[in-house]
């Protein structure tokens, strides 16, 4: 089994419903996410996949869809509000957590071809959260 993983990262706010803490109030996030992936066999060239083509695809998706933008729950109450105003939002069906938004990452990178295996996301320098399905 062949492995290789790629560095990218985004800038995002959000904010949690149904938490008690202060991540309960809009703020934001420099995140870092580590994807990898996994072949079997290397391709032509003697790679899993090409550095530079999972920064074209994967970064360039990241900057497009999620940098920048707040990243919430459709039922978040604040999203007619920043609507209203012209903000970025990003809806999720699922709290905005670093749980969740690593997954949202895992299967955007799914289905563009990509093997990945799993994805690492950090919200801070000290805290992170992983995806990777069973099986």
């Amino acid at each position: 089994m062949f492995r290789v993983s790629r560095e990218l990262s985004f800038c995002y706010g959000h904010r949690l419903l149904n938490y008690e803490g202060k991540c309960r109030f809009l703020h934001g996030h420099n995140a870092r996410v580590l994807v990898t992936l996994e072949a079997d066999q290397l391709d032509r060239r003697g790679m899993v996949v090409d550095f530079t083509h999972i920064k074209e695809t994967l970064q360039r998706w990241l900057d497009q869809e999620l940098d920048h933008k707040m990243i919430l729950h459709r039922s978040d109450p604040v999203v007619p509000l920043l609507q209203a105003v012209g903000e970025p939002i990003v809806l999720l069906d699922v709290n905005p957590t670093a749980e969740n938004i690593a997954r949202y990452i895992y299967d955007q990178a799914h289905r563009m071809g990509l093997p990945v295996t799993e994805v690492i996301l950090w919200e801070t320098d000290t805290s992170f959260a992983t995806y990777r399905p069973r099986g």
